[in-house]
């Protein structure tokens, strides 16, 4: 017995599961609508991330129960950012998964706390110890069960799962006010540069273009006429981060620090190569892109930057080469058409829509800075080196 009355376990000990999600082919399996199918990029740290969810058919479903996910089991990732976990909320009457490592924890072992140890620095070096494999490597079955873990009484786990909790509901309570403000946005772009439905559009003819039907008085332009767009520094990659400096945006976005900034205005950043080939980012203050990137911004009076970012988000806006790694060309780039229209709109539409980014960059922040903290505190609650046991604390229904 150690510390506040902690003692060292194994996972099998207190777990009454301990499986992995389905393993094999899918792609024939999905439907449309049906019972949700959790993969690895659905797991983030404390939280489910369901904007690519998958589903599959009831009766499918039923031939994977030994994958069937309750509330309350911890989904583990294997591959990919192995050891990465959330505890399965009480939203999902249903629900299955590949690939992922499911763990119920048994009524000594608190859900929260047990991803809390998953999630920090000592549970993901401990994962990182135990992969498997050669081509990929993974965290297995066997490997979770034989886990050690240092596990404290279960009102001590309460406290830390409630701490933590109150971390993850500040954080969900802004991403989900960053979803709305970017739908007030979109909508507003979509009604406006795609619908024409601006206010008065009865009054104005429609004529053709390069781009199809567009409102008499608008332009169709390339890219390049409008906007100053170039490769990111090619020089500079994930290598060159710092802990604490200025944003520096890849190919995946906003991950890391410089020592330096290269820009300081607002503008877009594109990836440019990969897996998230065609997304792109608004930033603003001093940044700087590296390597598998591309960073615009207007040079034209007629459009502004956050106009830009508008145009370019829908990710078929840009063409793509390659099969197993779409790139984006910079003369490509140039030379896809943008629709520019009357002052009026552009003024109007850019003044809303940059509050909207205002708005939402600081949510952004503030959860950045939450993260940051809560991770600082996360090996500290876990190894126990901050004692909650005398604490005081109201411990909600999600955190028991």
């Amino acid at each position: 017995m150690g510390k506040d009355g902690r003692r060292k376990v194994k996972l099998k000990d207190v777990c009454n599961r301990i499986t992995v999600g389905h393993v094999g082919p899918m792609a024939d399996k999905y439907t449309d609508v049906g019972i949700p199918f959790l993969r690895s990029q659905n797991i983030m740290p404390f939280r489910l991330h369901l904007d690519d969810i998958k589903y599959i058919p009831a009766d499918f479903h039923e031939k994977l129960r030994k994958s069937a996910l309750r509330a309350g089991d911890v989904a583990v990732v294997r591959t990919g950012y192995p050891g990465t976990a959330c505890v399965i909320p009480e939203t999902f009457p249903e629900l299955n998964c590949a690939d992922l490592v499911v763990i119920t924890p048994s009524s000594d072992l608190n859900p929260f706390y047990l991803a809390a140890i998953f999630n920090s620095a000592w549970g993901m070096a401990s994962v990182a110890g135990n992969l498997v494999g050669v081509a990929q490597q993974h965290f297995n079955i066997g490997s979770a069960r034989e886990m050690e873990i240092s596990l404290p009484p279960l009102p001590t786990q309460r406290k830390i799962a409630a701490i933590l909790s109150a971390y993850d509901d500040l954080i969900a309570n802004s991403d989900r006010r960053i979803k709305i403000l970017e739908e007030m946005a979109q909508n507003l772009y979509r009604e406006w540069f795609v619908k024409f439905r601006f206010p008065g559009h009865e009054k104005v003819k429609i004529v053709d273009s390069p781009l199809g039907k567009i409102p008499q008085g608008w332009e169709v332009k390339k890219f390049g006429e409008m906007a100053d767009v170039r490769w990111g520094d090619t020089a500079t990659t994930k290598a060159s981060y710092v802990s604490e400096g200025f944003d520096a945006y890849s190919a995946t976005g906003l991950d890391g620090k410089l020592d330096h900034y290269d820009f300081d205005r607002t503008g877009v950043v594109l990836s440019a190569i990969g897996a998230n080939c065609g997304r792109t980012w608004y930033v603003n203050g001093k940044w700087s892109c590296i390597k598998n990137t591309i960073r615009f911004w207007s040079t034209s009076a007629a459009v502004s930057d956050v106009y830009l970012y508008f145009v370019s988000r829908d990710s078929a806006f840009w063409p793509k080469r390659g099969a197993a790694q779409p790139f984006i060309s910079q003369t490509d780039a140039l030379n896809c058409l943008v629709l520019v229209s009357s002052d009026w709109q552009m003024t109007k539409f850019t003044a809303f829509a940059r509050d909207v980014l205002k708005q939402k960059g600081g949510l952004e922040r503030r959860n950045r800075n939450l993260r940051q903290t809560r991770d600082l505190l996360l090996p500290k609650l876990i190894s126990g080196e901050i004692d909650v046991s005398g604490l005081d604390i109201e411990i909600p229904e999600s955190a028991a």
